[in-house]
């Protein structure tokens, strides 16, 4: 491992991984991890607060300064109120959407089915709440006692743990998703580079676009791929309009012989 990668690993260790990216890194903990060992200032993390402040200016030498302020009131050991989401299931139509921005999914549910938060998840990073529709989430006191040092460090592996997980499932959806993305695109490129130099976090993989890889198929075998391409893509559209029970089978069956083509 270089001593970049270990510098990085470290800072991104005192940062509380709740990727929230309130620092101004939409995607997470880790690129302002890097960024702090390219010279931004290490003062940014909301969550983290003076505490985590003090501890980067120390790791890395440099003057300490005055964290970035919260809008919560600041707890016994320092840092700003811990946050949890609730969502006011009654009110909650099943969108999904509040589901695909948690990234470290805490939150439960299908499809136009009530979703509930599971609150010993739930890092507060309120970043399920723009993505509602319907306005249905609320911010509350975390009320359970304040963590120790190894609580919290345990709490943080867990999180990044469940970051990179969520990252790697975003990865293997990217090349077929039909809806909008509800948080901020990933540098998968960045965590995958990372997971690879580091032993404690999941391996991320990058899914190559099949589409763009250069094939020596014979003439016969790519006339038949654009067939079945243009038929699938007329019978989605079609679907998205109507469903229909035969026209589905009729999808599914086109799309396994697209997809046994594409793996010769």
């Amino acid at each position: 491992m270089n001593a970049a990668i270990t510098l990085i690993r470290e800072v991104d260790a005192l940062l509380p991984q709740t990727q929230c990216g309130l620092c101004g890194h939409r995607d997470g903990c880790l690129p302002y991890a890097k960024s702090i060992v390219e010279g931004e200032d290490a003062n940014k993390c909301i969550p983290g607060g003076q505490p985590v402040a003090d501890a980067l200016a120390m790791r890395l030498k440099r003057p300490r300064l005055q964290a970035e302020a919260s809008v919560w009131p600041i707890q016994a050991d320092g840092r700003p109120q811990r946050m949890k989401a609730i969502i006011r299931e009654d009110e909650c139509i099943g969108c999904t959407k509040c589901i695909n921005a948690c990234p470290v999914d805490a939150i439960i549910g299908s499809g136009k089915v009530m979703h509930s938060v599971l609150s010993d998840l739930c890092t507060g990073c309120e970043l399920c709440i723009p993505p509602c529709p319907v306005d249905c989430i609320d911010l509350v006191e975390d009320t359970q006692p304040l963590l120790t040092d190894i609580q919290r460090q345990q709490e943080q592996n867990d999180l990044r743990q469940r970051y990179y997980a969520h990252i790697q499932r975003e990865e293997q959806q990217r090349l077929t998703r039909k809806g909008p993305i509800v948080r901020a695109e990933i540098d998968t490129e960045l965590f995958a580079q990372f997971s690879s130099a580091v032993e404690e976090v999941p391996v991320i993989k990058l899914i190559e676009d099949q589409a763009k890889i250069p094939t020596t198929l014979d003439a016969k075998t790519t006339i038949e791929l654009a067939k079945l391409r243009t038929q699938i893509k007329k019978l989605e559209k079609q679907l998205s309009v109507r469903p229909d029970p035969v026209k589905q089978q009729q999808l599914d069956q086109l799309q396994q012989r697209l997809d046994e083509i594409q793996e010769l």
